[in-house]
């Protein structure tokens, strides 16, 4: 259950369930498009204010090192017919440990790839903080 952080005109950006990478959120755009190139100048504009907005507040509320923004969309291609729609990944990343109520969180391999195996499951509790954290200082 991916709980919402914000919601524009042409995204919804949601709190992943694994917070393997505290903030790892997924950022989806509402109308259903194959790729990159299909996106209107209206959503392309759109989508970098929330990536500019996104990365303001999590550097400020979590305290985030640096951001990974991955838009792969290879799992549509596994079988026919294909199915894309573009959706973008962000996984703030953590050169320190950072604690909140009451749960730390690390970021194992910091300065290299991600690992999407490593799982993290918090409580609806801590998911809502972590999402007024990050609203706190959203400005969009």
């Amino acid at each position: 259950m991916q709980h919402s952080i914000l919601e524009t005109n042409y995204w919804i950006l949601k709190l992943a369930d694994n917070q393997a990478y505290l903030g790892y959120s997924i950022l989806i755009l509402k109308s259903r498009k194959p790729s990159l190139a299909e996106l209107s100048e209206e959503e392309s504009n759109e989508l970098f204010r929330i990536v500019k907005a996104f990365e303001i507040s999590a550097t400020k509320t979590l305290s985030a090192t640096l951001f990974n923004w991955t838009c792969l969309m290879n799992a549509s291609y596994k079988q026919k017919p294909y199915d894309p729609e573009v959706h973008f990944h962000v996984r703030p990343r953590y050169d320190h440990e950072v604690e909140i109520a009451g749960e730390i969180f690390t970021d194992p391999n910091f300065a290299h790839h991600y690992d999407r195996k490593i799982e993290k499951e918090i409580t609806p509790p801590i998911a809502d903080t972590i999402i007024s954290k990050i609203k706190s200082e959203l400005v969009f």
